[in-house]
């Protein structure tokens, strides 16, 4: 949807940049499309852009997730929303395909690059993690590169700063600060996408600080999935069930401050790096391994989206409709949120 705003309609990056932003975005923990659309804010305007961007990005799924929170802990249950993924996840299969086929060219521009994305498909679909396989194609578009000549003595620029972080705290009551920490020292070191959250979320939270038991765990990560923006924003729920208002502002800040710190740090950075024929071809590395990435989630998640014929003329209609007509892909998603509030109404399908 970024692609689809900043570079087709608004033309305010080249393919070339908003690929190189993407493949930084990869590079940095944190919750990647927030990071995106912080870099986006940083290229148009930096600092004052990064910050209006992010809070832009951000606020609107905040609010949604903070009004669930208090929904949940006033009547001790949520909404049902099975059909809003079942009209969602068909549409937003044809927007992440269509982003990966309109980038590709791009990223895939010659043999060896094609070779390694091809690879890291192959390789993220065996269960390879996701850092592993970035760094890998960047080294391996730098070994080509310098088999083939073009390559200066090696001089790699670091793009993945390190926020130093104070050792672990004993935490125990359920105080702002505590939560914020909790939140900013996730926020601080995560890559991944909402399930790996998950995973740190129940360790800290559940295992160790007893603050929430499973089953709210597993509802706030629902409510995650279920709101637009990005999946971080769970942190604004389970915040408001621990601690009310407060806790669901401290724990929003705690997970996105880091994002804010990364970018603007990596943001600089960017041009520097196509400027050096080292880093230029890790960058290319990467900008393809990304997109093997997203073409991989895309395969799982129509795995999970495409349940029945009606989930599948939704991708087949929401396909058309963006390469044919080029419909905006946000009143795309409006769209299959309607068609799987009806569908479940009608019981026409399993929403």
């Amino acid at each position: 949807m970024m692609r689809d705003d900043v570079v087709n309609r608004r033309k305010w990056l080249s393919e070339e940049r908003f690929l190189d932003l993407l493949g930084a975005t990869n590079l940095i923990p944190g919750p990647n499309s927030t990071e995106l659309a912080l870099h986006i804010g940083w290229e148009r305007r930096r600092l004052p852009g990064l910050v209006v961007a992010g809070v832009a990005f951000i606020v609107p799924a905040m609010l949604v997730t903070g009004a669930l929170g208090w929904a949940y802990v006033r009547f001790g249950a949520l909404p049902s929303a099975g059909w809003l993924l079942y009209g969602v996840k068909p549409v937003i299969l044809s927007v992440v395909a269509q982003a990966i086929w309109g980038l590709l060219p791009r990223a895939a521009r010659n043999r060896p690059l094609s070779v390694i994305g091809g690879l890291a498909a192959v390789l993220s679909a065996c269960g390879v993690h996701e850092l592993l396989l970035l760094l890998g194609a960047g080294l391996c578009a730098i070994a080509i590169a310098g088999a083939r000549g073009r390559l200066a003595p090696p001089r790699m620029l670091a793009l993945s700063p390190g926020l130093p972080l104070a050792a672990a705290a004993k935490l125990g009551a359920s105080s702002l600060p505590n939560l914020f920490w909790v939140f900013f020292k996730t926020g601080s070191v995560l890559f991944g996408s909402g399930y790996v959250l998950l995973a740190f979320l129940r360790a800290d939270l559940v295992e160790r600080l007893h603050w929430l038991n499973p089953a709210q765990l597993i509802d706030a990560i629902a409510v995650g999935q279920i709101t637009p923006g990005p999946v971080f924003t769970t942190a604004t729920f389970i915040g408001y069930v621990i601690a009310g208002p407060g806790g669901a502002l401290a724990a929003t800040a705690g997970i996105f401050l880091p994002a804010f710190f990364f970018v603007a740090i990596s943001g600089p950075l960017i041009p520097r790096l196509r400027a050096s024929a080292t880093a230029a071809a890790f960058l290319d590395g990467v900008n393809v391994a990304s997109l093997a990435l997203m073409a991989v989630v895309t395969v799982q998640l129509g795995r999970a989206a495409i349940i029945d014929l009606p989930a599948l003329g939704l991708a087949l209609t929401s396909a058309v409709l963006l390469l044919r007509f080029k419909l905006n892909s946000a009143w795309l998603v409006l769209g299959g949120a309607a068609a799987g509030f009806a569908i479940h109404t009608l019981g026409l399908g399993v929403a």
